[in-house]
């Protein structure tokens, strides 16, 4: 997902996307030391989007503080 897509979210939207995210982070750590799967760049691109998710949803949270 791109910076502007993700920041387009509500607040809530954004907290389920990262424990959908997280989930499929695992299936797929899991999945690749089985070896069923050996593309590990779909996973590092999912972490990579995690972290921005994260980024612009404690943006966010710090604006609603504030």
């Amino acid at each position: 997902m791109k910076v502007a897509e993700i920041r387009k979210l509500k607040t809530a939207e954004l907290a389920t996307e990262t424990t959908k995210l997280r989930e499929e982070i695992a299936e797929m750590r899991r999945r690749v030391h089985m070896g069923e799967v050996t593309n590990v760049r779909t996973l590092r691109n999912k972490r990579k989007d995690l972290a921005r998710m994260l980024t612009v949803l404690t943006e966010q949270l710090a604006k609603e503080t504030v």
